[in-house]
């Protein structure tokens, strides 16, 4: 039943905001971080902020599956905003049995009260991957399959937001030759907006932006895989600071090498960067302190579907990597290309330093 009363009663973000004192110079530099992260023109920022102001403060409902926490915990780590800021005056997280005090069947009460009380108006976020092998048996809870459960929850939400890989498309759970039958929320849920946010895991930055986003403007544009276009639309390849060194054909062969110490491209030690989409090259980690290519580690490529099934992560992306279960046939097509490319420009690179010196 759905408690038309606390809908009406719940505060808005605005008043939300009055209350706990944050004022108007912090509240619009924080929603210019947020459409910064977005890539979103400066002139968005004052529609964004007035939007977000007037968006009655949601209930999240956070449900874990086939997960091994690691992607909550990266979320505990955002910056930007910061968690305590995302559920104290932005959202009410009504259930997340790690998180909660709560817990047994008080912690299933609070779910359920939420569930009712805000029916067609919650988000619902998703952690880990959903079993469905045999009748969904290897994944319950109080009495319940995975799957059960899913289709409960999901059936009052506004939207769902998969966080981490393992929502998305299954992950890990989900590698050759998944025996649980593992499989991403939206091979289950067909009408309702998913939003995956993949990662392994996913940046913190960008799961609670998307939040935030969908709070004042809805769905964001997504991209074939239901990922937001915001953050998932660039190659890590495109924004890489090593891309000049990819250009001119210089690549590290091993990572203590003097190429390496001076920053070349790892493509070569089987940077994924190529065909992976996602925004580690630009909003980075630990508050854009860094992130692994400028840590001296290539791209894995987790935040694409299959990416456990990709073969080791030290080979090039090009050759068997994307043959081996015909999985990606267009990325694997992408890396065939960027293989071609990267010998082309080390061979016109050899032939001008031989021309040099004759």
């Amino acid at each position: 039943m759905i408690n038309a009363r606390n809908k009406k009663d719940r505060p808005t973000v605005g008043q939300m905001l009055d209350e706990a004192g944050v004022g108007r110079r912090q509240f619009m530099k924080y929603c210019a971080g947020i459409t910064a992260l977005m890539a979103m023109p400066p002139a968005a920022t004052t529609a964004f902020a007035r939007q977000l102001r007037a968006a009655r403060r949601p209930s999240v409902i956070y449900v874990p599956y086939q997960e091994c926490t690691g992607c909550l915990m990266a979320l505990t780590r955002s910056f930007a905003p910061s968690l305590e800021n995302l559920i104290f005056d932005v959202v009410s997280l009504d259930y997340n049995h790690t998180l909660m005090a709560a817990a047994g069947s008080a912690a299933m009460d609070a779910k359920y009260k939420a569930m009712e009380e805000n029916y067609g108006e919650y988000i619902l976020v998703v952690d880990g991957a959903i079993s469905t092998a045999e009748n969904g048996i290897h994944g319950m809870a109080v009495g319940e399959t995975f799957v059960d459960q899913l289709k409960h929850v999901a059936e009052g939400a506004a939207a769902i937001v998969a966080v981490g890989v393992c929502a998305a498309y299954g992950g890990v759970a989900a590698a050759h030759p998944n025996p649980t039958g593992a499989v991403g929320v939206a091979d289950i849920i067909k009408d309702k907006p998913v939003i995956n946010v993949p990662g392994c895991p996913p940046i913190p930055e960008v799961m609670t932006g998307t939040l935030v986003s969908f709070l004042a403007s809805g769905v964001p544009e997504l991209d074939r895989h239901l990922r937001p276009r915001a953050f998932y639309g660039n190659t890590i390849h495109d924004r890489c600071y090593r891309r000049r060194f990819y250009d001119r054909g210089l690549f590290a062969k091993t990572f203590d090498d003097e190429g390496a110490r001076n920053g070349w491209c790892l493509y070569e030690l089987g940077c994924r960067g190529p065909t992976t989409y996602n925004a580690c090259a630009t909003i980075k980690w630990n508050g854009g302190a860094s992130w692994p290519v400028e840590a001296g580690h290539g791209c894995i490529g987790c935040s694409e579907p299959g990416f456990w099934d990709q073969g080791g992560f030290y080979e090039p992306v090009h050759g068997k990597l994307f043959r081996e279960r015909g999985q990606a046939v267009a990325a694997g097509a992408a890396g065939v290309a960027v293989g071609a490319a990267a010998a082309l420009a080390a061979k016109a690179r050899k032939k001008k330093l031989a021309k040099e010196t004759d």
